[in-house]
């Protein structure tokens, strides 16, 4: 069916972004919607089989399956083949169909970018050359990433391997050498990109000092509490916050339009992070305990309109903190404060966020001993490990 409308992924997230109501219709089996679909504030989805398509095309009528959705509709499969064949006799039955090209593996690829800051002058002694800030934000997963560039210096915060390149590119963009590549933590969810940043643009590898302590087995540069990382002019200084994980570590950058926190795992917009990746159900106590101090003493010290950037966002999420091309995925530590429910009590605290686990990210184990340099992982096997939501956040409410 070549008269089949197609839709770009690139171009659905930007309707979802923009807050448009959008129909999709996910022709793959139960179980694979359940784990990982399509979904945003203005998305009203329904899975049916792709088998029931075929069978009312003969005994009845498709449309009927998607009378409760909205058009136009985009139906979605794994590659694009058998949503086309769907959207093709939807077509054919007088609904408003069109087919994902590419289906989910191709929404997986899809990347987009919003400027946190842009051109404003870092703050403290003697600075003077001019900062931007992106953030990256990949639908799929709801991974975060951020882009430092002052001056003729990039870094490149909780980089994804699939998106290597990307980095680089943008910081050419800007006239900037990346000149450091940075983890806040050992991720669990997607690979790391920061080897492959290195590697193919000499930067400079930073991890938290606590990486060596999981096992890291790859040289990098090892920051502590209080320390500080030099890029340009700017200086991003290293902020011990456990919980998520032993060495979870945020960087907070002073600029003259405002304080940002890159927070990775700490806090997100409306939630906080799981404490048992690391340790397991054992040790997510001690985690969660480790977690209460860090919301409560680290991140209630700071001023309350310092932006805390997180390494994940919920896919269901909007952007809400103001940049200067619209609303970008953070909150302040003010709104912060109001939003997320943290008892005084540690021991309460940790009774609730360590029993509130979603499902573990897909693969996790694998991933961590690659991002920790133990194993090893192809480029298209590290892109099929990843797929699905990041899961990396408990319900805070």
């Amino acid at each position: 069916m070549s008269d089949v409308p197609a839709t770009d992924p690139a171009d659905l997230a930007e309707a979802l972004a923009s807050g448009e109501r959008v129909g999709v219709l996910d022709v793959r089996d139960r179980d694979e919607y359940e784990a990982w679909r399509i979904d945003g504030p203005g998305v009203e989805s329904a899975q049916v089989p792709h088998v029931r398509f075929l069978e009312a095309s003969v005994n009845g009528d498709p449309a009927d399956l998607v009378a409760d959705l909205p058009e136009p509709l985009v139906v979605v499969c794994g590659r694009g083949e058998a949503s086309a064949e769907v959207a093709g006799l939807l077509r054919e039955a007088g609904v408003d169909a069109a087919n994902l090209a590419g289906g989910m593996a191709a929404w997986a690829r899809v990347y987009r970018v919003r400027p946190v800051v842009e051109e404003s002058s870092t703050t403290g002694e003697g600075t003077t050359d001019d900062v931007t800030v992106l953030q990256y934000d990949r639908p799929a997963s709801g991974c975060l990433a951020y882009l430092v560039v002052a001056g003729a210096e990039a870094a490149v915060i909780d980089p994804l391997r699939a998106f290597a390149d990307r980095y680089a590119d943008d910081a050419e963009d800007r006239d900037a050498n990346l000149a450091v590549a940075l983890d806040t933590h050992v991720h669990a969810d997607h690979v790391s990109g920061v080897r492959d940043v290195a590697e193919a643009t000499g930067a400079r590898t930073v991890l938290p000092e606590g990486a060596r302590d999981r096992g890291l087995a790859f040289d990098a540069d090892l920051v502590a509490d209080g320390e500080t990382v030099a890029v340009g002019d700017a200086v991003l200084e290293a902020v011990h916050v456990p919980g998520h994980t032993s060495e979870m570590t945020a960087f907070r950058l002073s600029t003259a339009e405002r304080d940002l926190l890159f927070a990775g795992d700490l806090a997100f917009q409306r939630s906080v992070a799981r404490p048992d990746l690391e340790a397991g159900d054992e040790g997510a106590r001690d985690l969660a305990r480790d977690l209460h101090e860090s919301l409560t003493g680290t991140l209630s010290a700071l001023d309350d309109a310092t932006l805390v950037l997180p390494a994940h966002r919920d896919p269901a999420s909007t952007p809400d903190a103001e940049g200067p091309a619209g609303a970008v995925f953070g909150a302040t530590v003010g709104t912060l404060r109001e939003r997320l429910t943290v008892e005084d009590d540690p021991e309460a605290f940790a009774d609730r966020v360590a029993s509130d686990l979603p499902p573990q990210p897909a693969n996790y184990e694998a991933i961590v001993a690659t991002n920790l340099g133990r194993e090893a992982m192809d480029d298209e096997r590290a892109f099929e490990a990843e797929l699905g939501p990041n899961n990396c956040a408990v319900d805070a409410d």
